[in-house]
């Protein structure tokens, strides 16, 4: 369907009367020159006054958000050395209002502009698991050892993930919220009702890591699935022993590679992006190895609120709040007094950017509205399918 856009009426008139003239009446040529047809001076004149109007506007707004976000920012850094110092926190080391909305005009439209001359926004291209799988051949001569079926995953994961101290109700919870309560294990962001939409990000798997994740995760615990695999590679009959002795040889390589750059966030994130980052985010998508850095997501939460000296078992929607805003800002909410729950807006604990592409943490504003909102969507997702597969495995 053709949509005009009503820059000029009489230019979109004239439009609709051509395209309902006989066949072959009006050309190319004579369509384009209705489109095309020059803005009256009146018509400039009143969209530089609704330009003007909506610049100044925005500029308010502009310096409004930029305050708060800044405040916002400068209270983090002050809660932080606060608890270094190991001084106590009150209510007024958290911006307590909601972050600014912009409440002015829309921006104008130009009548002179034709639709050929606005610039097409184009979302940036995201890589998917094909392209993660070519990189992994690429740059390491690998191939994921993928599952002959979504159970056989499931159990390898249960196996790794209990082994590791989670409890089932922390599991299946994340599981159900991360994967939708019924995505499998090569389940991308975007992708999980339909295959042929683009995907979101890079977030992969049971706990939806991102190839940031993935990189951090083999620099950081890389030596840890080795040993844990030597070991069981030492049990295995040939040639599964063999195979698994030459997937550690691999994983080995791409160890070296995330180890390759400084131990930061930034510098993680930069490796995500090239071939060899990809290759190692593939990892996720291998039977023998998948289950072990979708584990450790969640794992290194854990072991953050027990070195900070929280002993109580973190719940699944607190643990979720660690995995949705960082280990730093999910555990300063998850240990805030339940009585400042109500107050403090979820803006505290988030980027700016990333709150404005967060609608769930707008829509659920304070820390209470946005843990009971998770947990609610926990409860729903549990009941589905997958959910269900994955509880079995743990039994």
């Amino acid at each position: 369907m053709i949509r005009f856009r009503h820059h000029n009426a009489g230019a979109a008139a004239l439009a609709v009367l051509l395209a309902a003239m006989p066949g072959g009446a009006h050309t190319a040529e004579q369509r384009q020159a209705a489109i095309a047809a020059p803005a009256s001076p009146a018509a400039m004149a009143e969209y530089r006054r609704a330009l003007a109007e909506y610049q100044e506007a925005q500029a308010a707004y502009a310096a409004e958000a930029d305050t708060y976000w800044r405040l916002i920012s400068q209270k983090r850094r002050e809660r932080i050395a606060k608890r270094a110092s190991q001084e106590p926190l009150s209510l007024e080391d958290y911006v307590l209002t909601q972050p600014p909305l912009y409440t002015g005009p829309p921006k104008p439209v130009d009548p002179s502009q034709t639709p050929e001359e606005k610039p097409q926004s184009v979302r940036p291209y995201v890589p998917v698991v094909a392209d993660f799988l070519a990189a992994a051949g690429t740059e390491f001569k690998f191939a994921p050892r993928q599952p002959q079926s979504e159970s056989e995953f499931k159990r390898a994961y249960a196996e790794v993930a209990l082994a590791a101290g989670l409890n089932k109700r922390q599991i299946v919870r994340i599981y159900s919220f991360e994967a939708g309560g019924n995505g499998g294990y090569d389940v991308q962001a975007g992708l999980e009702h339909n295959k042929s939409a683009g995907a979101i990000t890079t977030a992969l798997g049971y706990n939806q890591l991102l190839a940031t994740n993935s990189v951090e995760i083999v620099a950081e615990s890389g030596s840890h699935f080795v040993k844990a695999m030597t070991a069981r590679a030492a049990t295995l009959p040939m040639p599964q022993k063999t195979a698994l002795e030459s997937k550690i040889a691999i994983l080995r390589k791409m160890i070296a590679v995330a180890r390759s750059v400084p131990d930061a966030w930034n510098e993680h994130q930069a490796l995500a992006g090239t071939s060899k980052g990809l290759a190692i985010h593939a990892l996720n998508l291998d039977v023998d190895i998948g289950p072990y850095l979708q584990t450790q997501k969640l794992l290194d939460s854990i072991v953050f609120a027990r070195r900070k000296g929280y002993a109580e078992t973190l719940t699944a929607a607190e643990l979720e709040m660690m995995n949705l805003t960082g280990d730093g800002n999910g555990f300063d909410m998850i240990t805030m007094p339940r009585e400042w729950r109500a107050r403090v807006p979820t803006a505290n604990f988030f980027q700016r950017s990333g709150y404005r592409d967060n609608p769930v943490a707008q829509r659920n504003n304070v820390v209470a509205k946005l843990i009971a909102a998770t947990d609610a969507h926990m409860d729903r997702e549990i009941k589905l399918q997958g959910s269900k597969e994955l509880a079995a495995a743990l039994r």
